[in-house]
């Protein structure tokens, strides 16, 4: 239990002591640096239980506090804030126990916990994954890293959108113009060269509207009957009848695919535990239609649909089949859902990484999984973000105007490499050293800048401000942590060595450092709780510049006393851990040196 449990703890025992009444919650801040004090507790909010004057209820809390809790020696009241004093013995005998712990703030995977499963990527077979992917990927790996680190059995999954008109128009566009292309006759990435298939097709396809717009069709009729669209079609119903041409052409070009996307997933730093396919997906789920109308959560209209009526809910009517018994993605989403319990019996909830667009989507499939009767389903979450805007405006796959996640990398690493250089600390590192370096630094940037953002907002993606080596970002944080590398390998003594039990009185700057430490295992929870990164990122850049703030006011291997600088030492050092740990959240490296 950290300080903050313990005195909350006792201000209830002590409200209840004092003036025979309970209270749910006590409210906490920082001490403002102009008092004496290292935890506040805010009185106004109790007011609400007990009416009087804040200043004496705080004058009555802090003498029971005092009191109560050894550690805390000393209290004082500005208005109605209770600032109180804690032990400096607290703090050392804190990080005494947390020393040598390697994985400070990561809990065991509890036995006895339902495993979550985390759903990110799902990207489609017809081109390459770009910018939006991007943002998606880390945040659901991220997500996942930290659930994981609160306790929980974790499996990261994605559902690949393999089938479909989109993916026809790819295979069309590379049977009519392809002239036997493959990525090694080619060189490229095999999602690349498929990709260009599909921008392919969108050209020819709005050749041929505009051909038939000059003969008199309307817009609408041209779309309709443009020769290259009604072919995609047609396509895609021999692909359903299990036609052998088209079906080992879809093979192949997938299998392109894949091959490209492993590449891509291998150089952003995410990975998978299982996948599941569309192609295998998308019959599911109509059976659970039959039995949804028998429960009455679904009813049948005179043309054969079947529809869940949500008005009671305050949404509206939800199509899950249609009149020809044909599915829709809701349907194949529920069935997809019920499946992945069978598969893994031990998934008690559900986090979907997906874009904001589909908020709606996601509220009436976790309503309707309700109303079937599922328990799980109560635990379904929908990690839902903001896009991800460039400068340059908005991006459209078929047009060929998004931006490619590998491209973005390269342009990352090249930058990171281009500011290293102008800042010139790279002497005595080897070219293969400096370009790991780079990338290291690049994709640092990168993922910190996607990741300190809260996931609803919307981001403005500027690849050069989020290589810099100031202010919150990847970089400045790597940085410090190479910074404490150096100042570890300075260290021309045993720094590990047990404490010699002399009491060391803190320097404030110590000691707020240590309060900063005590955070961490709280923060991890706290982000597993609202599936946010961007609560780590926020806490490692407030532990850095606490660190930073220590750095330039305390002596460390210029400290003559050598139980201070033993202590000092061993403090960075567990500064520079829990850098690394909480980076490894974000799917982020550390470098040694910088």
């Amino acid at each position: 239990m950290n300080i903050q449990n313990t005195i909350e703890t006792k201000v209830k025992e002590g409200f209840l002591a004092l003036y025979h009444i309970e209270i749910p919650s006590v409210e906490f801040q920082a001490t403002r640096k102009e008092f004496e004090g290292d935890i506040t507790v805010v009185v106004f909010p109790l007011l609400r239980y007990k009416k009087g004057n804040p200043v004496q209820i705080g004058e009555d809390l802090g003498k029971y506090l005092v009191e109560n809790i050894v550690e805390i020696t000393n209290y004082n009241v500005v208005k109605g804030f209770l600032n109180l004093v804690i032990d400096d013995a607290f703090y050392t005998n804190f990080f005494n126990s947390i020393y040598a712990d390697a994985t400070f703030g990561v809990v065991s995977t509890k036995q006895d916990e339902k495993a979550v499963m985390v759903e990110y990527s799902s990207p489609n077979t017809n081109k390459p994954l770009h910018l939006g992917h991007v943002r998606n990927n880390l945040l659901g790996y991220s997500v996942a890293e930290i659930i994981k680190a609160s306790g929980k059995k974790v499996y990261k999954t994605q559902i690949i959108n393999d089938r479909g008109i989109h993916i026809c128009k790819s295979m069309l566009a590379w049977e009519k113009y392809g002239h036997g292309e493959t990525p090694e006759s080619t060189g490229l990435k095999g999602d690349k060269l498929v990709g260009n298939y599909y921008v392919k097709f969108d050209q020819e396809y709005k050749k041929e509207i505009a051909q038939l717009i000059a003969k008199g069709k309307t817009e609408e009729e041209a779309k309709k009957q443009a020769p290259l669209l009604v072919e995609a079609q047609k396509m895609l119903l021999k692909w359903e009848a299990g036609d052998k041409k088209v079906v080992s052409l879809w093979e192949t070009m997938n299998s392109w695919v894949y091959a490209g996307f492993d590449v891509t997933y291998k150089n952003m730093g995410v990975d998978f535990d299982t996948l599941y396919y569309e192609s295998d997906t998308y019959l599911l789920g109509k059976d659970v239609v039959a039995q949804g109308i028998e429960k009455g959560v679904f009813y049948k209209k005179e043309d054969g649909s079947v529809w869940c009526d949500l008005t009671d809910e305050g949404l509206d009517e939800k199509i899950v089949l249609r009149s020809d018994g044909t599915a829709v993605y809701m349907t194949q989403d529920i069935g997809t859902a019920i499946q992945r319990v069978k598969d893994f019996p031990d998934v008690g909830g559900m986090v979907y990484t997906v874009g904001n667009e589909q908020d709606y989507h996601f509220q009436v499939l976790f309503l309707i999984l309700k109303k079937l009767g599922f328990d799980w389903a109560k635990q379904l979450h929908h990690l839902s973000y903001g896009m991800v805007d460039l400068p340059s405006g908005k991006m459209k796959s078929r047009e060929g105007t998004v931006v490619d996640a590998d491209d973005l990398m390269v342009e990352m690493t090249t930058t990171a490499k281009e500011i290293s250089e102008e800042l010139g600390k790279l002497e005595g590192y080897s070219d293969e050293e400096k370009l790991d370096l780079y990338k290291t630094i690049g994709l640092g940037a990168l993922k910190y800048f996607v990741l300190k953002v809260d996931p609803k907002k919307r981001i403005l993606f500027d690849p050069k401000s989020s290589v810099d080596f100031q202010g919150n970002t990847g970089p400045f944080i790597q940085y410090t942590y190479a910074r404490i590398q150096s100042i570890i390998r300075k260290a021309d003594f045993d720094y590990n060595i047990i404490s010699s039990g002399v009491e060391i009185a803190l320097h404030d700057k110590e000691k707020e450092l240590l309060k900063q430490l005590e955070l961490f295992p709280e923060t991890i929870q706290q982000a597993a709780t609202n599936y946010s990164p961007a609560i780590i990122a926020n806490y490692t850049y407030d532990l850095v510049k606490e660190f930073n703030s220590f750095y330039q006011n305390v002596s460390i291997l210029g400290e003559e006393n050598q139980d201070k600088k033993v202590f000092r030492v061993q403090l960075a050092k567990k500064v520079a851990d829990t850098i690394k740990l909480a980076f490894s959240l974000l799917g982020i490296q550390v470098p040694e040196r910088m």
